[in-house]
């Protein structure tokens, strides 16, 4: 039996129609919409998987708005999915909508994805990611590798052969650009297959078994649809697939490439897409460098540049830039000379890109990279009807999303919740329980203006890759909750160092998941009690406190967290001064950051009591104070203990400074002297502006300095760089000047009348109560009467 034969350029029971096309081309899709009312077939075959038979006719529902995807997965592995995108400029969505529209069957006919997902299963490939229709990965519709092994791009090559080094630019002109007006719907078809037959003669079939399975199985579905509607069938797939539909094979032949094929249960549905993932820069193989270019040409009814650059012109204005309908006008001129000057019919994405760079950004790529980005690429965000098949916990989703009104969206946005109102709360709850499932619609950013636990800022884009992770996560349950819920617990016992568990619990705390709290508690007490590496203690004790802090914001009961928290520090002091002894200079200063850590943890805890007596707070300055004397413990360790005990008020500024003195003594290494120094007044914590206002400091550290021997200087003076380049330009300054000036009289390095301005052995109220009127009129007292004032001076100086 002889395979379909190709009668493009025929009518309507003639045979099947071949109408090869390239997968999101708006050129493509009007010309499939004006051969498809030419011939009016009464089936209309599409490349696409069969599986999805049952779903097209959710595509005439209201609701239903491109770009969408049919979405497969494996029923016993979601992860293991491929999408096949359909915009409003798909050939296959028009052929779809015209099949609807008609009361014409319309049916899928390649592959069944059940064996597309299983070959993926098989060659241990992945297989999440995009697909285009039918699994092609190409330009026109499919990319084939050439005889050498190297995939090729067809339009790559006709364009090449066209004396064209963009094929982009080639399809506008030959195909985007076409006249609207042909005696044959056909032609267009009629030539592009001709073209493809020539390269396939020129670089075979591709080699891949694939691709040559995938062909076989559309020319069986060709023939059974030619017997059931007597050749009315038209058949729309892949420009690169009609030479291999045309080949005339046996029905055997095309059966034996399909026997023996593996298989895999699936599931398929509609779910939304977006521009944005259509385009090529997003690793999607059929994809396009332009998606809202392409849709503006699909849908603009006349003068497609005039709108084109109307609409720049209204995005830049919504930015605040100064565009004017003149300046649209010269852009369509300007555009408009481009395309005569290159000799192309009309202007193309290239032409109107030129001309609005010149005209409407002065010649700045800045603006150029939003038109691209809004425009050019776009940022729509498709829909489907809740009538589309849906795991459990995506309608469950889809219903928080809707009361707590977060619609998803395509175009990155920020959010600002305030966690004392109800809603914001619940919203917070959402988005903490999808990141916990691994849902990230959603990503914490810092917040503006507050940096109070009852404010949270988030980064929200909706991906449609997230329907993925959504079918994912419906392994753990049916709704959110339930879901996240079932993850912590799993999470918590297999978790496999103590950070991961108390960073559990504080994401339990966030998303409120008091269900899962009781066995992550219990699998946090018994690592923390197995747990001997002071590091893993330390690094654990600062996400419990924190844990501790967000249950406080949130009203949540933290009873038992605190008692292991308590119970965790108290581990952390009696084991972190032996943990700290003996220690080289990387591992000194991961010490000193969990030192910074655990000090930051045991402020926020207060006032606690400790085991024994006494309370955590006098517990860990006890401990600092052993870590400051101590001879065996690193420099850096010790000058920032000395540091802590100082900004407590546990340390008088004598005793520090004779601490100092001691460290920069002669008969100390300059390299331990400069160790001890970094952790006194480095690492981010405020020590230039301590050198600053306490110059006897500052001149221990300068005599110290001047004394280091000439051999020794290189040795210490990455330490000290290190130092002081963290200080803010000012606080540079500052002291650069302080040491310029040197001591004054009376042995201090600040004599008054002297040196730089502002520094002085005594306040200086004269230059306090200059600034008086100011305050006064900050905090509102410009109305009180003079005792005010006095006492406003008084507390002043």
């Amino acid at each position: 039996m002889t395979g379909v034969e190709s009668t493009a350029g025929r009518g309507a029971g003639a045979g099947p129609v071949l109408l090869g096309v390239r997968h999101h081309g708006p050129g493509s899709a009007r010309a499939v919409r004006a051969a498809l009312e030419g011939i009016r077939p009464r089936v209309v075959l599409i490349e696409g998987p069969p599986e999805a038979d049952a779903l097209i006719p959710l595509a005439a529902e209201a609701e239903m708005r491109p770009p969408v995807a049919l979405l497969a997965h494996a029923v016993d592995e979601p992860g293991r999915s491929a999408f096949w995108p359909l915009a409003e400029f798909s050939p296959e969505w028009v052929a779809v909508r015209w099949a609807l529209e008609h009361d014409v069957p319309a049916r899928f006919i390649d592959l069944p994805a059940t064996h597309t997902l299983a070959w993926g299963r098989q060659e241990d490939e992945a297989a999440v990611g995009e697909g285009p229709p039918a699994g092609g990965t190409a330009a026109d519709g499919d990319t084939a590798p050439d005889p050498a092994g190297l995939r090729i791009d067809p339009l790559g090559v006709l364009a090449e052969t066209a004396g064209y080094d963009d094929p982009e630019r080639w399809w506008e002109d030959v195909v985007e650009h076409r006249g609207a007006a042909e005696d044959d719907a056909l032609a267009p078809f009629t030539a592009l297959e001709e073209a493809m037959t020539a390269l396939r003669e020129t670089y075979g079939s591709g080699g891949l078994d694939r691709d040559l399975v995938r062909e076989a199985y559309m020319r069986l579905q060709v023939r059974a649809a030619e017997r059931e509607f007597e050749d009315a069938v038209a058949v729309v797939c892949g420009a690169w697939h009609v030479p291999a539909l045309r080949q005339k094979t046996t029905v055997a032949a095309d059966k034996a490439l399909l026997k023996g094929l593996p298989k895999v249960k699936t599931d398929m549905t509609w779910v939304p897409w977006t521009h944005r993932r259509l385009s090529r820069s997003s690793g999607y193989g059929a994809g396009i460098d332009s998606p809202g270019w392409y849709g503006h040409l699909f849908s603009a009814p006349d003068r497609p540049v005039e709108r084109w650059l109307t609409k720049v012109a209204r995005l830049l204005r919504a930015e605040d830039r100064m565009v004017s309908s003149a300046h649209v006008i010269e852009a369509v001129r300007l555009a408009e000379t481009l395309a005569a000057m290159r000799g192309r019919p009309l202007p193309g994405l290239s032409e109107t890109t030129d001309a609005v760079r010149a005209v409407m950004c002065e010649g700045s790529d800045v603006p150029m990279a939003l038109v691209r980005d809004r425009l050019v690429v776009g940022d729509v965000l498709g829909e489907v009807p809740p009538s589309a098949p849906a795991v459990p916990l995506q309608r469950d989703l889809t219903r928080l999303q809707r009361r707590l009104r977060l619609k998803p969206e395509a175009l990155e946005r920020e959010v600002e919740l305030d966690l004392r109102k109800e809603n914001d709360a619940a919203r917070s709850r959402l988005l903490h329980r999808l990141r916990l499932l691994g849902i990230a619609w959603g990503e914490p950013a810092a917040s503006r203006g507050s940096t109070g636990t009852f404010r949270e800022t988030w980064r929200l884009r909706w991906e449609p890759e997230l329907a993925v992770r959504v079918a994912e996560a419906g392994v753990w349950g049916t709704t959110v909750l339930s879901a996240a819920t079932a993850k912590a617990e799993g999470d918590a016992v297999t978790a496999e160092g103590l950070a991961d568990v108390t960073g559990l619990a504080e994401r339990c705390l966030l998303a409120e998941l008091p269900d899962a709290l009781p066995t992550v508690m219990r699998v946090l007490a018994d690592r923390a009690a197995l747990d001997t590496d002071v590091g893993h203690l330390a690094q654990a004790l600062p996400a419990l406190v924190r844990t501790l802090r967000y249950g406080d914001v949130r009203g949540t009961n933290t009873g038992a967290l605190a008692e292991v928290a308590a119970g965790l520090a108290e581990r952390v002091f009696v084991g972190l001064p032996p943990a700290c002894a003996g220690l080289d200079a990387d591992a000194a200063e991961e010490m000193r950051r969990h030192v910074d850590a655990v000090h930051a943890a045991v402020g926020l805890l207060g006032d606690a009591p400790a085991e024994g007596h006494g309370s955590l707070r006098g517990r860990w300055q006890s401990v600092l104070r052993v870590l400051s004397g101590r001879d065996t413990v690193p420099g850096v360790i010790r000058g920032r203990a000395v540091r802590l005990l100082l900004d407590d008020g546990e340390l008088a500024q004598d005793e520090a400074a004779v601490l100092m003195g001691l460290v920069l003594s002669p008969g100390t290494l300059p390299a331990d002297a400069a160790a001890w120094i970094e952790g006194f007044v480095g690492g981010g914590s405020g020590g230039g502006m301590l050198l600053v206002h306490d110059e006897r400091l500052l001149g221990l550290v300068d005599a110290w300095l001047t004394g280091v021997p000439a051999e020794a200087f290189t040795d210490v003076l990455p330490l000290l760089r290190r130092t002081f380049s963290a200080y803010e330009p000012g606080v540079r300054r500052t002291l650069g000047e302080l040491v310029r000036r040197g001591p004054g009289p009376g042995g201090g390095r600040a004599a008054a009348g002297s040196g730089t301005p502002g520094f002085a052995a005594e306040l200086d109220l004269a230059r306090a109560d200059a600034v008086l009127p100011v305050v006064r009129l900050l905090l509102g007292l410009d109305d009180v009467d003079e005792n005010t004032g006095n006492d406003l001076a008084g507390v002043t100086g």
